[in-house]
């Protein structure tokens, strides 16, 4: 009975509503301190950095208050050096303050990779070896072999590039094959007056390659610029003959002198096919 009385009693009901407020109070106070810690309901959209550089994004990061990190690089020779490829969190996603940034850059040089062993191969399997190797094809070259399309030689920056060799990925390697014809030959074809074009192909049909190739300094449009003098020459009478796969050095200039208009030829009647085996 004297329980119940206390229970009820004024000196009871005030320190406990005292109690209650000193609860509320400590409750409010531990929820206003961790909003301050935790920055809650406060957010930062994280923007788009792909194709920024990094010297473009430290100075946006100053006023963005938020940070970053390199995590990894790749290389893609379209986008610029330095420049970003990939970021986590993505662009557009909500972080708070002081949040790091992973960033994936663009190197600004290809990774090295060997050279492989090309030489005694056929063009398709060199072909799929370069592209395992992340190589490029460029150029083919034919001299006189009777393995046909076999590799004869390796070549990067026109010389000859040993298997092994460290060099970028990317890189263009171009090949010299066999023509399958052996020492075959075929006389020296006309190329005054042809546009270096025609003369590409006119060598090209008698299996013969370009040479050096020399651009008069008078050149104003490369397409319309014509041969006025080939090494070797041609020679209507001593029917100066080539293995095939050689090359034909060639010099261009403008416009053709007159005196040469009387030796140039038609590009419809430049090939001879008239071969004689050694």
């Amino acid at each position: 009975m004297n329980f119940i009385k206390f229970i009820f009693s004024r000196y009871f009901l005030l320190n406990l509503l005292i109690a209650g407020i000193v609860i509320f109070l400590l409750i409010k106070f531990t929820m206003a301190s961790l909003d301050g810690y935790t920055h809650h309901g406060e957010s930062i959209t994280v923007p788009d950095l792909r194709g920024r550089t990094i010297t473009e994004i430290d100075r946006m990061f100053e006023t963005l208050k938020l940070s970053y990190t390199i995590m990894d690089s790749s290389y893609l020779p379209t986008q610029p050096p330095n420049s970003i490829l990939e970021q986590e969190p993505p662009p557009g996603a909500r972080v708070k303050e002081n949040r790091r940034i992973y960033l994936t850059i663009n190197a600004s040089l290809p990774p090295r990779v060997k050279m492989p062993n090309l030489v005694d191969k056929s063009l398709r399997q060199a072909q799929m070896e370069l592209e395992v190797y992340g190589l490029n094809l460029g150029e083919l070259q034919y001299r006189p072999d009777l393995a046909l399309n076999a590799v004869l030689d390796q070549m990067y920056l026109g010389k000859h590039i040993l298997p092994g060799t460290l060099i970028h990925k990317n890189s263009t390697i171009d090949l010299v094959l066999g023509n399958g014809l052996g020492e075959t030959q075929v006389t020296v074809p006309n190329l005054t007056g042809l546009t270096f074009a025609e003369a590409k192909w006119t060598l090209l049909g008698t299996n013969l390659n370009i040479g050096h190739v020399e651009w008069d300094v008078t050149i104003t449009d490369s397409a319309t610029a014509v041969v006025y003098r080939q090494i070797p020459e041609h020679d209507n009478e001593s029917q100066r003959k080539l293995n095939f796969g050689e090359a034909v050095d060639i010099h261009l200039t403008q416009t053709l002198p007159d005196f040469l208009k009387q030796f140039s030829v038609d590009p419809a009647d430049s090939l001879d096919d008239d071969y004689d085996d050694e």
